[in-house]
């Protein structure tokens, strides 16, 4: 979601009782590591009684893996935008357009995924899209031309919308429901970790192994994650499938339609500005390449403070956060105009710009267990969608005004849009469920 949320964030068994063996919706399985008979129930709760709490928790730690996985994936090509539109004989704007494809295909998927899963046990459907991102890593890191990039970041794509459309849904199957929010936490946490050390790392390696060699350094972490996953994931079998349109008949609902305005134009708008913040350092403020790892560390690790702040605060001011983050995030990408030759200035106010872009998908979230807390599957795929596609036409604007304008007509396009979400959240009554 994210992005960029910069900062952002944060991846048994028991034996059964006698009336719980004989509950015939549940399936047995047998733990070969631990030797006892398990049930793997349809309910959330059945579930959570089959596994030990060590493997549950286990099972969180290898999708808060995932996450990280998957946000260094999606968004590292922003920190090479530049070696891979000239690797590929390509503006940064063509390139940065060309990797945002994958939002497309996370639309599209994040709308199907729910009716297509509902038919299979989870644990198969998390698995089989995490080795999706395996083999969209290895045809990313061969691309020898954009139709063979555009082709890896749509598999991506696929992963992307699966795996957090299912996100939220797969936790409260996982956990009792008062240990949901530490779930979440954790989730949060590789997405912070992730949005950290992705781009500055991808930076830093990109100039020693070049940004192929960058993403084949992921195929073994992804590899290791999905031997995890085998391990940890309990039996989690089909539920009652959601189709397409219960997902899209929630925009039926008034809170529901200016709440996905409101987080389209939001994140549009902070796409617009972050997939370019390369080329904008590079050309604006001219910093060497050990600068510019610097600069995105510094943007990445002011995530965690975004994060744990705006945790801090949504119990209290939630709607007011939803307003006050992009107006912040908008004042924040005028100033880095304003500052733009100035190092040290510039890097104050990346710092600043991490924090409130990283506390945005945590209040949306947030927002989601309250405004669609009834379809909370339904709800997932629909917010991921909007985000996907805010994400892809915001690097597509920014595109089209890096390439015809300059890089401070794509800050400024970015920053009318967050100035649009604002208006259209208000004081909050019309998102309110």
């Amino acid at each position: 979601m994210s992005a960029i949320f910069d900062d952002e964030v944060t991846f048994a068994n028991c034996v059964e009782s006698t009336a719980v063996l004989a509950d015939n919706r549940m399936d047995a399985a047998f733990s070969a590591s631990e030797g006892f008979i398990v049930e793997a129930a349809a309910t959330p709760a059945a579930v959570q009684r089959a596994v030990s709490a060590r493997q549950t928790w286990s099972a969180v730690g290898s999708m808060a893996l995932c996450v990280a996985m998957l946000i260094a994936s999606e968004f590292m090509p922003v920190s090479l935008l530049t070696p891979i539109a000239a690797d590929l004989g390509a503006t940064a704007g063509a390139a940065g357009q060309a990797i945002s494809i994958s939002g497309f295909f996370a639309v599209v998927t994040s709308l199907l995924i729910a009716t297509v899963a509902g038919r299979f046990d989870r644990r198969h459907v998390l698995m089989g899209l995490t080795g999706l991102m395996l083999v969209s890593l290895i045809l990313m890191a061969e691309a020898a031309t954009f139709g063979t990039l555009m082709a890896a970041r749509a598999l991506l794509g696929i992963v992307v919308g699966g795996f957090w459309a299912l996100a939220t849904a797969t936790i409260m199957r996982l956990v009792p429901d008062e240990s949901v929010p530490q779930a979440l936490g954790a989730i949060y946490t590789g997405n912070a970790l992730a949005t950290t050390f992705a781009a500055p790392i991808g930076s830093y390696l990109g100039g020693i192994v070049g940004w192929r060699g960058v993403f084949w350094a992921l195929v073994p972490l992804v590899v290791i994650n999905l031997i995890w996953q085998w391990i940890s994931l309990p039996s989690m079998p089909p539920q009652t499938a959601h189709p397409v349109g219960k997902i899209l008949g929630l925009l039926k609902r008034r809170n529901v339609i200016f709440a996905m305005v409101g987080v389209m134009l939001t994140f549009a708008g902070a796409f617009t500005t972050f997939t370019y913040m390369r080329p904008f350092l590079e050309t604006y403020t001219r910093v060497s390449v050990p600068q510019l790892s610097l600069l995105l560390l510094g943007l990445g690790g002011a995530g965690f403070a975004g994060t744990y702040g705006a945790s801090a605060l949504l119990g209290r001011h939630l709607y007011a956060l939803l307003r006050l983050l992009p107006i912040g995030l908008a004042a924040v990408t005028l100033g880095l105009l304003a500052v733009g030759h100035m190092l040290w200035q510039v890097a104050v106010m990346m710092m600043a710009w991490g924090t409130l872009n990283s506390a945005i998908p945590v209040a949306w979230s947030t927002w989601l267990t309250k405004g669609i807390s009834d379809e909370p599957e339904s709800g997932g795929g629909l917010m991921v969608a909007a985000i996907q596609l805010s994400i892809l036409l915001g690097a597509a604007f920014g595109g089209l005004l890096l390439d015809h304008l300059s890089i401070a007509a794509t800050f400024i396009g970015g920053t009318i849009l967050l100035g649009l979400a604002a208006v259209v959240i208000g004081s909050g009554n019309r998102i309110k469920g």
